[in-house]
């Protein structure tokens, strides 16, 4: 006949103490979000992102540095002098801080306005003298973006009254050491997919161009979305100082298939004022091999001096980043 066994004192001791114990950590969770004031959480937000998901817009801002980081020169274009034949080029981002001012619309609506400073170094492989050199320029980029929450509830943790509503594109400038503004800026954005005009992006400010993302709240439309499969075309517009063609690239957001770039080719150039009104093209592919889910791609128009002189001070390049999502 089956006996009952009765738990031992050190068995109930161990139970209760990992039950203590599970107790206490749900109660150091809770104090964090509940002494969390609604502008701390929406900091938070933009910062560290709002979950784990690969698909969740309120993510997008966590991952718009990493984003635009090449981790080192990569190659795809041709030489020039003083460096005669580039073969490698890409930046690293060394450290990056978020200022994040946020002002209330109401009792509904927070704006948050963010800039970000990126400091690191744009590498450059080429031959110079035919030897091959690696080139250091450290530069200082900032960047800036509008988001907008929008109240889903009435609850004393934040986390659970704030999703993101609105988010901008982002819009880039290098600082140091030249001041991009100063030498080549672009002005539009024109996206073709499969051959239809679908989207325009004015500049040359381009957190004016705002998207509604997914919410069963709202129901927006969303950020930019593409099929693996899909061609995109982008078409855009720079106004530049130099009378030398600038270099413009497509970056494609982390955790897609392994590309880094995608140069463009300039196919028309006009006298502006003082400078150069230039459009600029290229179309690609959505590769099949793609990561499902959200992304920050990153378009850069850099002066030509930035890639093609050895001189450390000679780097400035504009930056526009967009959202995208690639369907499941």
């Amino acid at each position: 006949m089956l006996k009952l066994l009765k738990p031992s004192k050190k068995v109930l001791f161990l139970a209760i103490a990992a039950v203590f114990s599970l107790y206490m950590a749900a109660c150091n969770d809770n104090s964090v979000e509940d002494t969390q004031t609604d502008d701390q959480f929406i900091t938070e937000v933009v910062t560290n992102g709002y979950s784990n998901s690969s698909d969740d817009d309120d993510n997008l801002m966590r991952s718009e540095i990493t984003d635009f980081d090449d981790g080192g020169a990569v190659g795809d274009i041709d030489g020039d002098t003083p460096i005669d034949s580039l073969m490698r080029w890409g930046r690293i981002v060394t450290g990056s801080s978020a200022t994040v001012t946020i002002t209330n619309e109401g009792d509904s609506l927070k704006y948050a306005n963010i800039t970000r400073t990126i400091t690191g170094n744009y590498v450059i492989i080429g031959l110079v003298g035919g030897v091959v050199d690696t080139i250091f320029k450290p530069y200082t980029q900032e960047f800036k973006r509008i988001a907008i929450f929008r109240r889903v509830n009435n609850n004393p943790r934040p986390r659970q009254n704030w999703r993101l509503y609105k988010v901008s594109m982002v819009d880039g400038r290098t600082t140091s050491p030249q001041n991009s503004d100063d030498y080549v800026q672009m002005q539009q954005i024109q996206v073709y997919v499969n051959g239809t005009l679908t989207y325009t992006f004015a500049g040359p400010d381009f957190t004016q161009n705002i998207f509604i993302t997914r919410h069963p709240n709202w129901n927006g439309a969303g950020i930019p979305e593409v099929n693996a499969g899909d061609q995109v075309r982008f078409v855009v517009t720079t106004q530049s100082s130099q009378s030398e063609q600038d270099i413009v690239a497509w970056h494609w957001g982390k955790r897609n298939f392994g590309f880094h770039r995608e140069p463009f080719v300039m196919t028309s150039e006009t006298p502006s004022g003082s400078g150069w009104l230039r459009t600029f093209d290229k179309t690609f592919t959505i590769h099949a091999s793609h990561n499902r889910g959200k992304f920050n791609g990153f378009i850069s128009a850099s002066t030509r001096k930035s890639l093609f002189d050895d001189s450390p001070v000679e780097f400035a390049s504009d930056a526009v980043g967009t959202p995208y999502r690639v369907r499941p």
